[in-house]
């Protein structure tokens, strides 16, 4: 039987979102804040025309000024927590405007879908989104960025097994290290890879996962360290650096977990985004 949060239901933002508005020049005011943890450009006239240029062929058919329009509403509907809005407008502008899109659709199932085969859909189709992307806008951190992300979600709804057999890991890892490449502070990508890291571990164990994998637990440990040192206000990365430890030994690690969760509950959300991350870390300490 369907859930009710099912793919087409999209649930509505279960909190107050009267302090996310970001109307006028407030969402570039708080944009630093808002994106330290992406490094997403803020989507002035400039930035459009640059996107434009790049996608060429894939671009829409828009001036600068009306793309920079859309693009900057579409991010003021993720960030009050209009993720259908955000994914719809996104999504129309094609790969340009994959990264509010896909960042939309993964948040949202994230958290406010439950049925687990709606939820394989909907990260399939952010993956899709995501590589789409990569071939229009391959210099782009967050082409690469939103794919690992959407992906790495989808194998986390797959039993390990396949998800190796499908080769994901390696996808994933790929992913991640261009978007640092490209952007070597974005701390939500050096969160991603310590997760990749430490989920490996934690799945198949140090040595399997060491020898056919790459993955460390020093490297998951470094990596989940750089973003706390990038985003400390960050509920997110305080959530994550909970799991990468409980990953990598739970019982040693739990009462470190526990206290990172604290942490994030403790952080003042700034949009949406990071209520549901806030919230989410609430509920571990239950």
């Amino acid at each position: 039987m369907a859930s009710k949060k099912s793919a087409a239901a999209w649930a509505p933002f279960p909190h107050d979102t009267k302090a996310f508005a970001y109307a006028g020049d407030a969402l570039k005011k708080a944009w630093p804040k808002l994106h330290a943890g992406d490094c997403e450009p803020f989507p002035d006239a400039k930035r459009a025309a640059a996107l434009l240029k790049a996608a060429g062929k894939a671009a829409p058919k828009l001036e600068a000024d009306a793309l920079a329009e859309a693009l900057q509403a579409a991010w003021r509907d993720f960030h009050r927590g209009e993720f259908k809005a955000a994914f719809d407008a996104g999504a129309s502008l094609g790969p340009v405007g994959a990264s509010v899109a896909v960042k939309a659709l993964g948040i949202h199932t994230t958290y406010l879908v439950d049925d687990a085969d709606a939820q394989l859909k909907r990260f399939e189709q952010a993956a899709a989104l995501a590589e789409a992307a990569i071939v229009a806008l391959p210099d782009e951190a967050n082409s690469h960025y939103r794919h690992a992300f959407a992906l790495g979600r989808y194998s986390q709804g797959l039993s390990i097994a396949k998800a190796l057999k499908l080769g994901i890991a390696g996808k994933v890892r790929e992913s991640l290290e261009a978007a640092l490449e490209l952007s070597p502070k974005h701390a939500e990508a050096h969160t991603a890879l310590a997760l990749y890291h430490a989920e490996i571990i934690g799945k198949i164990g140090a040595m399997i996962g060491g020898l056919t994998y790459g993955a460390k637990a020093a490297s998951a440990e470094k990596h989940i360290r750089e973003a706390l040192k990038l985003t400390p206000a960050s509920p997110i990365a305080h959530v994550e650096y909970g799991n990468v430890l409980l990953l990598l030994d739970a019982r040693r690690n739990e009462d470190a977990a526990a206290e990172a969760y604290e942490r994030a509950t403790q952080c003042k959300p700034l949009d949406a985004m990071e209520t549901l991350d806030a919230a989410f870390a609430a509920d571990k300490l239950e």
